[in-house]
């Protein structure tokens, strides 16, 4: 048995320090899994390639669920540890599970009916879109194990645990380097493969993998070793909860999609120099990301246990210290941004003119990756008080309607061409961190009396008076928490 860890107390940053580096390193394993599967699917063919990257885009939507209900999951059993509630944690750990499981079917069967016109959505008819269709259809047979991992894994993150997952998807990506090039192309004498389709049924086979040990060590952790009769006939409270700090976790995670898809329309005007440009940009960029990722991912499990406990104070420090580490390690991305932005492009491609917009586009965007840090941060920290509606919110203003505004006032106003663009989405980050800033004070104030500091002990002491709510007997009330 794993006994979950107490964050409430001890060293911050030794929690973020045993947290974020097994997240960042996972999250480093899931991106060469995705590049593994890049690269089977061009040795087969260019349809293959392209029915990949459409195919990523329409699964991302139908699991999308998946990252809600792990947020979910880490809010509201954090809540309950911190609080020392290890029967409501339990109770809400069991009802997670199913509550992922039957989300997953419902999705799946969605999925088979929605792909063909998603699919009509992002491309155009020919042999790529039929190739991502047969994909596909392989593909969302691996729903349930995504949704029910991330929801499992929102179980072990609130205990402290994030090895787990880290195991697991270095596992996934050896056997995903190992079965890909079985079932693409099969062994000789015994069996044909499967071509592109071989790359959907290896990720069946890997993730159902994951889900499995994954759910395994929810059974060995603490959590579920409290003293509580097991149930998981849903109760209607419980997942109502849960469906409302699921959803808007989900839907932000789909507007950033949506906002890339703005930003591409912008740059089709220039050529597929410029879209391919971006591409590559996005690759790099995110690779640098990746571990100030981690320590904003570890924040929402800390923030919600100090949270829970009451601990107001560690929550603030949490999140200062999870701004400034971020800050400091992205300042150093984006040194290498603004000084080997050309040649990281010029190792996806030899076109001079996709380097040249390429290498413009992350010399513009190395200014501004302290200031993603810092969005995520809040993010997180709004899930942890759980009040994910604004990250959604948030989303919107800074993905869509900022992008939209800034680049058409670069672009077609102020004639720019793609400096245009990198500059209408820097303009539209700054101004998102200024809405957040305002949104996360405002709310931090109300729940913990204060973002950067303490309220007044007077005040702060009528701001608890509403926290906790008398429990009735036999009943679990707990105003919110």
């Amino acid at each position: 048995m794993n006994r979950a860890a107490d964050l409430s107390v001890g060293s911050i940053p030794a929690h973020f320090r045993r947290m974020a580096i097994p997240t960042a390193i996972g999250m480093v394993f899931t991106t060469l899994y995705n590049v593994v599967d890049m690269f089977f699917a061009g040795l087969i063919s260019t349809d293959a390639l392209a029915g990949l990257s459409i195919s990523f885009q329409v699964f991302f939507i139908l699991v999308s669920l998946g990252f809600g209900v792990n947020a979910a999951m880490g809010a509201l059993i954090g809540i309950a540890l911190g609080a020392k509630r290890p029967a409501r944690a339990k109770r809400v750990a069991l009802q997670g599970l199913g509550y992922a499981a039957i989300a997953s079917v419902a999705l799946a069967a969605l999925g088979y009916l929605a792909v063909p016109w998603l699919l009509a959505a992002v491309s155009e008819s020919g042999s790529y879109r039929d190739a991502a269709h047969s994909y596909l259809q392989i593909l969302l047979l691996s729903t349930p194990s995504f949704l029910v991992a991330f929801g499992a894994n929102g179980i072990l993150t609130a205990q402290g645990d994030a090895v787990s997952m880290q195991r697991a998807q270095i596992a996934a990506f050896f056997g995903n380097v190992t079965l890909n090039p079985l079932l693409v192309f099969g062994i000789p004498g015994l069996f044909g493969g499967l071509g592109f389709n071989g790359i959907a049924l290896a990720t069946v086979i890997c993730q159902s993998g994951v889900m499995a040990f994954i759910v395994f060590r929810v059974f060995g952790s603490g959590v579920m070793q409290a003293p509580t009769r097991p149930s998981y006939r849903p109760i209607g409270r419980i997942y109502l909860e849960i469906t409302s700090l699921a959803l808007p976790t989900s839907s932000a995670m789909i507007v950033t999609m949506i906002g890339a898809f703005v930003v591409q329309m912008f740059l089709k005007e220039f050529g597929p120099e410029a879209l391919a440009a971006y591409g590559v940009g996005l690759r790099i960029e995110q690779m640098l990301l990746l571990p100030a990722f981690g320590l904003t991912f570890s924040l929402l499990p800390i923030a919600a246990q100090n949270f829970g406990a009451v601990e107001y104070d560690r929550v603030r420090e949490a999140f200062i210290f999870c701004c400034k580490a971020g800050a400091a390690i992205m300042f150093a991305g984006s040194l290498i941004l603004w000084f080997a932005g050309r040649p990281a492009v010029s190792v996806f491609t030899s076109d001079p003119e996709v380097v040249r917009i390429g290498g413009d586009y992350l010399n513009v965007d190395g200014f501004i990756l302290p200031i993603y840090i810092v969005l995520f941060s809040m993010n997180s920290l709004l899930q942890a008080l759980k009040r994910p509606i604004w990250t959604l919110w948030i989303g919107v203003f800074r993905q869509i309607l900022g992008i939209a505004a800034f680049v058409s006032l670069y672009v077609l106003v102020l004639d720019m061409g793609t400096w245009g663009v990198w500059f209408g989405i820097a303009t539209s980050v700054v101004a998102g961190l200024v809405l957040a800033l305002f949104v996360t004070n405002r709310v931090a104030k109300k729940e913990i009396g204060g973002l950067f500091k303490r309220q007044r002990k007077d005040e702060l002491a009528d701001a608890e008076q509403g926290v906790w709510r008398a429990r009735k007997p036999g009943g679990d009330r707990w105003n919110g928490r």
